[in-house]
């Protein structure tokens, strides 16, 4: 099933540059093989770029993401940037930081909270829920799009984050993600944190429409990965389906 292409998003834009910036091509660990959809990152045969929603939404995300994260076929950014028309991708270096990134988070029509385990940080910093938009400030989501060791250092070197408060998740679930392996259920994809954000934003329509996008996502990669057709009936895609008539 194919359609129509929508412009790059943020991530894709991304990973086209760091594509640029590569001596050699990227080759993923596992996973699927051969061509791929330059809108949905998977084979041809399962593409799902005519079942890709996008809910309109007062919140934002912004993506500091960690080196290769944009050229894995299993990271979940992506299904963000699909759903949430804004939202901001950018590298992460310890040595620099993106000029952009910068006036994104100086913007006043954005209310920015880092997205981190409370645990880690100073009491006094940390919120727990998303303040009513003040002034017509919006809630911006800084999430640290990489590996759990790659994020603490994100967090722990990026000065330009410190003034911000540091919304900490209290998920009621484990992770339900199955593309990468984790050692603790409590270490969520990237986009599942989007989805929590986004709930306790008020935004449920988006927050479930994310959440069922992956699962659709899920199912179609790991039937690419096994040569298997993907099922359009299935329970991925009929949740997914059913939010849209919402």
């Amino acid at each position: 099933m194919t359609t129509p292409q929508r412009p790059p998003h943020a991530v894709s834009r991304l990973r086209s540059e760091r594509l640029a910036r590569s001596a050699k091509p990227f080759l993923a660990r596992g996973g699927i093989k051969g061509e791929r959809c330059p809108g949905c990152r998977l084979v041809p045969s399962h593409c799902l770029c005519a079942v890709r929603p996008e809910v309109p939404t007062l919140a934002g995300m912004c993506l500091l993401m960690a080196d290769i994260e944009p050229l894995k076929p299993s990271n979940t950014g992506w299904l963000i940037a699909d759903v949430v028309a804004d939202t901001f991708a950018f590298s992460w270096a310890r040595t620099e930081v993106d000029p952009q990134l910068l006036q994104l988070l100086a913007d006043p029509q954005w209310q920015a909270y880092v997205v981190f385990p409370g645990e880690f940080v100073a009491s006094e910093r940390v919120v727990q829920d998303v303040q009513a938009p003040v002034a017509g400030r919006r809630p911006l989501f800084i999430l640290l799009d990489a590996t759990w060791p790659e994020a603490r250092k994100m967090f722990r070197k990026s000065p330009y984050l410190n003034a911000l408060p540091v919304l900490s998740l209290n998920p009621e679930h484990v992770s339900r993600y199955q593309l990468r392996r984790s050692r603790r259920d409590d270490h969520f994809c990237t986009s599942e944190v989007a989805s929590l954000c986004l709930d306790l934003a008020g935004e449920s329509l988006a927050a479930q429409t994310l959440e069922a996008y992956l699962a659709v996502y899920t199912h179609h990669y790991q039937q690419a990965k096994h040569q298997l057709p993907a099922d359009w009936q299935g329970e991925a895609h009929q949740n997914l389906r059913s939010l849209k008539l919402a």
